[in-house]
């Protein structure tokens, strides 16, 4: 028989289950800066969190410190002073800060340019991260005026200790593509080594025309290259990343981006400005007040590929282990084209793997759509103890969710999906 999925939860136990303890639902990513403090940069140096923002009231580049990475955050003033000789007026943005192997702290910013008329790289120098940085020299670092100058930079070292520059070309202010870009430099990070490479450029419709703000990683098996697209002062602008084998790339862009304003369902309004510390991620969102404030969340990989607590992962169930079921193709309307169907016998269930970046509770949101009357299934985690999911009728192929609160071990997890009660068909998992 047809069956398939949407959201509204209806979680209950029936009767000959064991109850399994009420298990909230998913931690959101937390607000740890409540005011305007937008595309953070995060730096952890002797057991402490510094962080710098984009131009706000405190200063050209607002510094923050934090005993840990939730907090709590205290906003201590400007990190950067002196404004650059070659700087006209208007906003500093995107600052990076790094230690170089020489001790120092050296900070890239993005700054006005008087002589071209655009946003331009440069470069600072502090003997702390607290500042004060002072600026290395009379001229940007990088100033592409012809390609829409030049923002959003951002330092990489490699474990070879070779040290780049990541940055993009800002061609969506002119009407030209828009690309990030990747150039070597020396240890000192503001000497070039090498020309530069193109790494990503606006080629997506959920774009919009921007990409921005990229942050490089790396990853035992490949490189990950963190991005933000859309436009900024919506809801649109999310965080997503593409990965490769190589440095150089080609990079491959993942199949849907790993933060929006829907992933999060609502908690944070176009999270974007993204940055990576360890194993947790920071970025930006917009504040009811106004602004955009700084929030936080746990950051796992799976397989090397970046998980975010909070933010919904999708597990297609066709692509788990079916047992006394089966694969239906050209499902219409269903996520990639395909369900598990058949789960119609008291030995018919669908396996799933999914993953936790840090143990907890969650929310899994479950795909699926029933249509000869209300269905069950019996739901359980790595085999442990069972509650039943009851899929309202809303009729075959209009695929809709219930969402049932599971404890997820860190790491990978088996959600299975055994028939109970009609039937149901199941499109997939989403894991926030």
């Amino acid at each position: 028989m047809k069956r398939l999925l949407v959201l509204p939860v209806v979680v209950a136990l029936a009767g000959g289950l064991a109850a399994a303890p009420a298990a909230a639902q998913t931690v959101p990513p937390a607000a740890v800066i409540n005011r305007d403090f937008p595309d953070p940069e995060i730096l952890q140096v002797d057991g402490t969190f510094h962080a710098y923002s984009t131009s706000s009231s405190p200063g050209r580049v607002p510094y923050a410190t934090a005993p840990a990475a939730t907090g709590p955050w205290t906003v201590r003033g400007d990190a950067l002073p002196q404004k650059p000789s070659w700087a006209g007026s208007g906003g500093f943005w995107a600052p990076d800060v790094s230690r170089r192997a020489d001790g120092r702290y050296l900070m890239y910013f993005t700054g006005p340019s008087a002589a071209a008329g655009r946003m331009c790289l440069g470069a600072a120098l502090a003997d702390s991260p607290a500042g004060p940085f002072v600026p290395t020299s009379g001229q940007p670092l990088v100033c592409n005026a012809g390609e829409g100058g030049d923002i959003d930079p951002s330092s990489f070292v490699d474990t070879n200790g070779a040290r780049y520059l990541l940055y993009k070309n800002d061609g969506n202010a002119i009407g030209q593509p828009t690309i990030i870009w990747l150039q070597p430099t020396a240890a000192d990070g503001i000497t070039f080594t090498g020309a530069r490479r193109e790494l990503l450029r606006n080629n997506r419709p959920e774009d919009q025309g921007v990409i921005e703000a990229p942050v490089l990683v790396r990853r035992a098996s490949q490189y990950v290259l963190f991005y933000s697209a859309g436009v900024y002062t919506t809801g649109n602008y999310h965080t997503s990343y593409a990965v490769s084998g190589a440095l150089n790339g080609p990079y491959t862009r993942a199949y849907r981006p790993l933060i929006t304003t829907t992933t999060l369902d609502g908690a944070v309004n176009g999270p974007g400005g993204a940055d990576v510390v360890g194993n947790r991620i920071f970025f930006h969102g917009h504040l009811a007040a106004g602004g955009r404030g700084m929030y936080t969340a746990a950051l796992g990989w799976a397989n090397d590929y970046p998980v975010v607590r909070g933010s919904r992962v999708r597990y297609e169930v066709e692509r788990g282990t079916l047992n006394h079921a089966y694969v239906r193709s050209g499902a219409a309307g269903a996520s990639q084209g395909a369900v598990a169907a058949g789960i119609d016998f008291a030995d018919s269930w669908a396996d799933t793997s999914v993953f936790a970046p840090v143990a907890g509770t969650y929310t899994v949101h479950i795909g699926y759509a029933a249509g000869y009357g209300e269905a069950q299934h019996t739901l359980t985690v790595n085999g442990g103890a069972a509650q039943v999911v009851t899929y309202p009728d809303r009729g075959w192929d209009n695929w809709t969710q219930v969402a049932a609160h599971v404890t997820l071990n860190a790491g990978f997890n088996t959600v299975r999906l055994q028939f109970r009660g009609r039937w149901a068909e199941l499109d997939y998992l989403e894991v926030a």
